[in-house]
């Protein structure tokens, strides 16, 4: 009966926090009891345990109850030993299962990305990516979902510092038109290379971000133009965004 007893105390606690986590400027006792159906006095017992510990605190004005910093101090914790590739890997399996084609995550570093995951599906293709090398943002769907949600000044400095050199007859060379690719690619939310990088390649990529919102890194889909038809894409940039997102939420960000 005690173990009984702890388990359903520590229920209630979880469910109390859980309601402050709802309440900005606090909630009185008398509402958390309302809420979870127990007596006040039993609510007042755990929230002085919480306070204790530093996971609640109470206003002394208002005697009103919210979250305290240790949550705060516990989530910096969790934040910092998020490993994006293990976070990822799950559903980059998803994709490669869904596709049967290359998929790909890179990250963002200095003006290019740099491949830190490759799964190369069942079908055979040759590609020049590899885990540990870099590549180009301009020409490829990773880079491009990447840019697109970089700050106005980042991008232009990169261009300047990179500029638009071809890669193959399809590279979007103009800034113009490049810039203005990278405004479809933030509206439709996915970015795609129409061989713009590699004769016979065609890309969809989606951005992934982290806690603080801000775009890392970019999960891609990569196939023979024969097969990665329009209406492939067409069909493919649903499920993409929607694995960028739960990816971005296990880094997490949350989209409010």
């Amino acid at each position: 009966m005690e173990k009984d007893s702890f388990v359903k105390s520590v229920s209630r606690a979880l469910k109390i926090m859980d309601i402050l986590s709802n309440y900005r400027h606090g909630i009185g006792v008398t509402e958390i009891a309302k809420q979870i159906g127990i007596h006040k006095s039993s609510v007042h017992r755990l929230l002085s345990t919480l306070a204790e510990h530093g996971y609640v605190e109470q206003d002394g004005e208002t005697e009103r109850y919210k979250l305290g910093y240790k949550l705060l101090e516990m989530s910096s914790k969790l934040l910092e030993s998020i490993d994006l590739r293990k976070e990822a890997k799950p559903y980059l399996r998803e994709l490669e299962q869904i596709t049967n084609e290359v998929v790909h995550l890179v990250v963002y570093d200095q003006g290019e990305v740099i491949y830190i995951e490759k799964l190369d599906g069942n079908e055979t293709l040759r590609m020049h990516s590899k885990v540990g090398k870099r590549a180009p943002m301009h020409c490829t769907a990773v880079g491009k979902a990447i840019l697109a949600h970089l700050p106005k000044h980042v991008v232009m400095d990169i261009l300047k510092r990179k500029g638009l050199p071809p890669h193959t007859d399809y590279t979007i060379t103009d800034q113009r038109m490049f810039l203005r690719e990278l405004e479809r690619v933030c509206e439709a939310g996915y970015a795609l290379d129409l061989e713009e990088n590699e004769y016979g390649i065609r890309c969809i990529a989606v951005p992934i971000f982290d806690h603080t919102k801000q775009v890392v890194a970019a999960v891609s889909v990569s196939g023979p133009t024969i097969r990665m038809t329009d209406e492939r894409l067409e069909q493919l940039h649903i499920q993409m965004k929607a694995i960028g997102k739960q990816i971005s939420e296990r880094l997490g960000y949350i989209d409010k």
